[in-house]
């Protein structure tokens, strides 16, 4: 008996681990390489290879977004947008090309990826916040800002795990 209790405290332990975001591309609080950077910024413009684990039971899909909210302007910059991902996916590939229905519009009013271009100065810190959600699809379309991502995640979010890196431009 005292063994059952023992194997259920391992597997509730095993089970309720955080939820985690991982880069192969940097390490968390490290600088972001060049190839991530816009290509002002003489970078490659790529998105980051990401990986998760620990998505809690229930999730249906996932949302990401990159926010720099060190950026000069109200609410900061969002550089990537990324929902209604199948509750099944557990990475991004490098430079990933998720579907039109999928992605947000960064900060510039597009869609897709735009990589830090910080001004000169201190060291910018980019946010990737994954997101686990109740629902399976936030919108049928693209398009949404990072403010209305944040919105209609208000209410579903089951978990969310974080990864920052940071990036300066002499």
């Amino acid at each position: 008996m005292v063994r059952a209790f023992a194997l259920a405290g391992i597997v509730a332990a095993v089970t309720s681990a955080p939820m985690q975001l991982r880069s192969p591309d940097f390490s968390a609080g490290g600088p972001l390489p060049r190839a991530l950077m816009a290509g002002e910024c003489g970078g490659e413009n790529r998105s980051p290879a990401l990986t998760w684990t620990n998505a809690p039971k229930g999730t249906k899909s996932f949302a990401l977004v990159l926010h720099d909210a060190d950026a000069p302007i109200p609410g900061g910059f969002y550089h990537w947008i990324v929902y209604n991902l199948p509750s099944g996916t557990q990475r991004l590939s490098a430079n990933e090309r998720p579907a039109p229905d999928q992605l947000g519009d960064t900060s510039l009013g597009k869609p897709g990826y735009y990589g830090p271009c910080p001004p000169p100065g201190p060291a910018h810190h980019y946010t990737l916040t994954l997101y686990a959600l109740d629902v399976s699809r936030l919108s049928d379309r693209g398009g949404m800002t990072g403010a209305q991502i944040e919105g209609r995640i208000a209410g579903h979010m089951l978990a969310r795990a974080t990864l920052q890196g940071t990036a300066s431009r002499p």
